[in-house]
């Protein structure tokens, strides 16, 4: 079970230039801890941490929308990177018939861009759509065990998020991290 943003593709550098952006029309600086705050996380999340630092006020679901669509046009245009051996792995376990699922807290459309642009697709996907509960929560992890028919037990997450890590660890799944921030202390 593969998350994706951190852990296959390089959008954390997208992410921050369409949160910058967002910041800068509602009034309010963004640097680097504000990025991290939200790594991993649903955009439910971000929205509201978004609002509760702009000195300009601007409804959730405006914020949302420009980070969605913001972020789709963005990877569209300029494409997203694949992180290194991020392209070995998926052809190795593909050539290994291994069942793999996609599971992410992108929103769909920034999905479909991410994975357009890398010229990936997985036999299961599980995004922001498809579940009530996002990332920490397990969820994500659950639906996409259940969607390849194996026991959460029996399922590897790959994980870069201390968000994603916590949510496939409650799931049950054995978690491999590879941090893009510093996993929570016992997750790693």
């Amino acid at each position: 079970l593969f998350d994706m943003d951190g852990l296959l593709v390089n959008s954390e550098p997208l992410w921050f230039e369409v949160e910058a952006g967002i910041m800068a029309r509602i009034g309010s600086p963004w640097g680097q801890a504000d990025q991290e705050h939200l790594i991993g996380g649903r955009l439910r999340r971000s929205t509201a941490y978004m609002r509760r630092k702009a000195t300009v006020p601007v409804p959730e679901e405006t914020i949302a929308e420009w980070l969605t669509q913001g972020m789709a046009r963005l990877v569209r245009r300029r494409g997203v990177p694949m992180l290194p051996g991020a392209a070995a792995l998926l052809a190795e376990i593909g050539a290994a018939g291994v069942p793999n699922a996609l599971v992410t807290s992108a929103e769909p459309e920034i999905m479909e861009a991410a994975l357009d642009s890398i010229g990936v697709r997985f036999p299961v996907t599980v995004c922001a759509a498809d579940v009530i509960k996002g990332k920490p929560d397990p969820e994500p992890y659950l639906e996409a065990a259940a969607r390849l028919g194996v026991a959460p037990e029996g399922c590897v997450a790959l994980e870069d998020s201390p968000t994603g890590i916590t949510s496939a660890h409650a799931a049950g799944c054995a978690v491999v991290a590879v941090p893009s921030v510093p996993p929570p202390a016992g997750l790693a």
